[in-house]
């Protein structure tokens, strides 16, 4: 439980909203009031399963568990009610679920076994076919920066049908991983405009898939079953699905039959949800979560086409506004990557958990040390001098499109001790910067200007960090009052499902508060990062020839 928000704190006459968040490792469930202050959150671990060729898969029935289980533990941590709750909302990650008749889990891959019923979206089985789906050229591509990624759900549905055909056939439903969370709430089988046109072609702002598309791809089976597999019906996020919680599903959430449910949304939007609306301005801000992998979501009146930065999708998050989409496959993970491939990653790992603490965290705190001084944590970009990290262990998501880049460090010595380890840290959390930076500038190329950064996640919560992306990318972020923005915006999609708030707009106006901004150093620390920009545009481009 928050320990700010004791359990004494709900009372009977008040309402509360839960959130519902299902992330890469783990499933985790929030209660809040309808001011947006959390109350309790619980946490359940999922697994992930890997296998040779970029196979990542989950299960959906131990995920469905997790989730039960942290809203049980939640709700009992905050001494809420079930008579208190007004509305639950879901966001997960945009992973594949394939269900058989009756809900039954099918394997997706070669190990056979059922259980293993979803692709993650991490897994790149679908490389190919992603190559061979851009290779058409077809007009729907122009909605996701002109290629589309092996991570979203088309090029991995080609990968079914192609390397598991029985399965592709036995299928009941293919869901969004989010959308699966939500037909196991409600029996409805409702798509969430925010799934289905970021990850799956629907072209929300014409409120129809292209038929066209499927067919050119090989894929013109779903059109010819009227896509009743992938989402006849498609809902914004925040409608009220079903008749609420069915009686199973109550009983296993722990809540009252009838509970209404919001259409749900993908992780990092929920996060753009619970932020971009805290200072009133959500088309001045790009919404940045920093988690395992990293999400750019820019809100625009109009659309603009941004090459290699997906989108432009309607509705997908704030409601009648486009949005533009970015981010890397992996961030907060390409940073722990780094740092385990250092020698002194060890006996360092050993001494932060001596500490209580994590091992970023403890490397955080020695840069901060190191850089005390008259320009704050600013001044620990200096420890990374001459040493230059780009962070592409698993392609660049934006602005290239390009699943095959691959990351590169320059400027290693043979020094292994405790303050190379906090150097590499450093150039490795600035790195991140500029690729959030090169895809700011992709945008502002194009016609999407912004003004300022919000953000969230769980690798973006360190004062240091978020000083070091400010810097980085010379914009003023904003961290918001939530300590959790991302369930925070899961809950504001129950409190709309649940009567709470006229509209999304309204409910992210007023559950959602700014509590902290960390202002770009200007002068030496600016031409600095300006300098080490520039070296990581090279570096990339180095690697791209020698690639080539």
């Amino acid at each position: 439980m928050n320990p700010e928000n004791p359990a004494s704190g709900a009372t009977g006459s008040t309402r509360y909203v839960i959130g519902v968040d299902v992330g890469t490792g783990s499933a985790r469930a929030g209660i809040f009031d309808v001011t947006g202050h959390m109350l309790a959150s619980a946490k359940r671990d999922i697994t992930l399963f890997h296998a040779s060729g970029s196979i990542v898969e989950q299960s959906s029935g131990e995920i469905w568990t997790a989730v039960c289980d942290s809203v049980k533990d939640a709700l009992s941590q905050s001494a809420v009610s079930p008579d208190q709750v007004a509305g639950i909302g879901f966001d997960a990650t945009c992973s594949l679920v394939v269900l058989g008749t009756g809900g039954k889990p099918l394997p997706v891959g070669p190990s056979e076994k059922a259980e293993r019923d979803i692709i993650v979206w991490m897994d790149h089985r679908a490389v190919d076919q992603a190559e061979r789906i851009n290779a058409t050229g077809h007009a729907v591509l122009k909605f996701v920066g002109g290629r589309i990624s092996p991570e979203m759900e088309t090029p991995k549905l080609l990968w079914l049908l192609e390397n598991r055909p029985a399965v592709f056939e036995a299928a009941w439903q293919f869901f969004d991983l989010t959308d699966f969370l939500t037909w196991r709430a409600t029996g409805d089988l409702s798509r969430s405009t925010c799934t289905v046109t970021c990850k799956w072609t629907y072209l929300a702002h014409e409120r129809r898939w292209d038929e066209s598309y499927f067919r050119t791809v090989g894929l013109g089976v779903l059109a010819d079953e009227g896509f009743a597999r992938i989402g006849q019906r498609v809902v914004d996020g925040g409608t009220p699905l079903g008749s609420g919680l069915t009686a199973q599903a109550a009983a296993e959430l722990g809540l009252n039959a009838g509970t209404p449910v919001a259409t749900g949304v993908i992780d990092a939007h929920a996060g753009g949800i619970g932020t971009v609306g805290a200072d009133g301005e959500p088309e001045a801000c790009l919404g940045y979560v920093f988690g395992t992998s990293s999400c750019t979501m820019t809100t625009t009146r109009d659309p603009v086409f941004v090459p290699g930065v997906w989108g432009p999708y309607f509705s997908a998050m704030v409601p009648d506004a486009w949005l533009n989409e970015g981010g890397q496959s992996v961030a907060g993970a390409a940073i722990e990557r780094l740092l385990a491939m250092h020698p002194a990653a060890a006996d360092a790992q050993r001494q932060a958990a001596q500490a209580g603490q994590s091992l970023p965290v403890m490397l955080a705190d020695l840069a901060a040390q190191a850089a005390r001084t008259a320009h704050g944590s600013s001044e620990a970009v200096l420890l990374a001098n001459g040493l230059h990290v780009v962070p592409e262990f698993l392609g660049n998501r934006a602005p290239f499109a390009d699943p095959h880049a691959r990351a590169v460090i320059a400027g290693l010595t043979m020094e292994d001790d405790l303050d190379s380890l906090v150097a590499l840290y450093i150039a490795g959390i600035c790195s991140i910067g500029y690729g959030l930076r090169q895809i700011i500038e992709a945008q502002a190329k194009a016609g999407a200007p912004i003004k300022r950064i919000v953000i969230s996640g769980g690798a973006g919560r360190l004062d240091l960090v978020r000083q070091l992306l400010a810097d980085a990318t010379g914009k003023p972020l904003l961290a918001t009052q939530a300590e959790d923005p991302v369930l925070l915006g899961s809950a504001m999609l129950g409190g709309v499902a649940g009567g709470q708030f006229e509209n999304l707009r309204s409910a992210m106006a007023k559950m959602s508060h700014i509590s902290n901004a960390y202002e770009p150093a200007a002068g030496d620390i600016a031409a600095l990062h300006d300098d080490r920009y520039r070296a990581f545009t090279k570096l990339q481009d180095v690697a791209r020839e020698i690639r080539q």
